[in-house]
């Protein structure tokens, strides 16, 4: 594995669980791969789990980390070009790019939707540019469109947990207040079609994400009985997707929260979400702080998605 932007790169899923595996049972064992090793972690976003689990996984392989918050600790950088560069942008991604991979081993970004040009954000146009100009192996901690070491980390999850051979998944829509990219639902939806179960999607009218991603999922617009029998649940928001109102908030109705009776439709399932959760809007404090709460060991596991990632990617060089 060179670069990692879609969980689509893991190969067989057996073997990929397999590695998982092993990095949780021993996540020290492989630290001469990363001895001399420098991965650069790049955030045009802010990040709390990614930025935490990431650093972890590759100090556990022995990487030394360079952390760089762009908007912040960095000149800002323009991203277009043909641009008359005379305001506040005093450098270009394509010079910074280059010169940002003479420094390190392998390179993580983070770069989410805009929301100002849909076509540049499901071309994945930065994460893209880093791939093409580094010169190194670049993997997403989160892009316009996927977010897959979160995916790998949910996909471990279900494994460990299920009950079933094919478990019934569900991911619902939840109301919130601003709007958020569809990089979490597209990614864990292209998941689930790579898993054994059976997957459901349901939401509100007008919050229809793109077939490329959905693939074989059920779309339910009846949340309670999307709710019948499932295994897991998967709460979260998402803008709108579909032409003119792409980026659009078109609903918060608080009837879409996850509570304690709509929980009480499903087969005893577990609840996940991605973090972080608005609480009693995604879902109810009763819920999420119940025994069938799995969010944080759902999060435990990005340390162990992002390390056998890193692991592969360290093996190829």
């Amino acid at each position: 594995m060179r670069h990692f932007t879609s969980v689509r790169q893991l190969g067989n899923l057996q073997e990929a669980f397999a590695k998982a595996k092993y990095v949780k049972e021993n996540p020290f064992a492989d630290q001469a791969l990363g001895k001399n090793r420098t991965l650069l972690m790049l955030f045009f976003n802010s990040s709390l789990r990614t930025r935490l689990s990431t650093q972890k996984a590759a100090m556990n392989l022995g990487m030394n980390v360079i952390v760089l918050d762009v908007n912040q600790g960095a000149w800002k950088l323009e991203t277009e070009r043909g641009v008359i560069m005379d305001g506040d942008k005093p450098e270009h991604l394509l010079e910074a790019i280059p010169v940002m991979g003479c420094y390190c081993d392998i390179i993580g970004v983070r770069s989410f939707a805009r929301f100002e040009n849909k076509e540049d954000d499901y071309n994945e146009k930065i994460l893209n540019e880093f791939i093409q100009y580094s010169g190194r192996p670049v993997f997403s901690m989160e892009a316009a469109t996927r977010h897959p070491l979160q995916t790998f980390a949910d996909m471990i999850t279900i494994e460990e947990y299920r009950k079933k051979d094919k478990p019934k998944v569900v991911m619902t829509w939840a109301p919130h207040p601003k709007a958020l990219p569809q990089a979490v639902p597209n990614s864990f939806a292209e998941g689930m079609n790579l898993m054994d179960c059976e997957f459901v999607i349901t939401h509100p009218h007008g919050y229809e994400l793109d077939p490329a991603f959905t693939g074989n999922a059920r779309i339910e617009y009846d949340q309670d009985k999307a709710f019948e029998g499932a295994d897991f649940i998967y709460a979260k928001n998402w803008a709108a997707y579909a032409g003119e109102n792409y980026g659009k908030v078109l609903s918060t109705d608080r009837s879409w929260t996850v509570d304690s009776r709509k929980m009480g439709l499903t087969d005893n399932a577990f609840f996940m979400h991605c973090l972080p959760v608005r609480r009693n809007m995604i879902v109810t404090d009763e819920v999420i702080e119940s025994p069938q709460s799995i969010v944080i060991p759902e999060a435990a596991n990005r340390v162990v998605s992002a390390q056998t990632v890193i692991k592969e990617i360290l093996l190829s060089l």
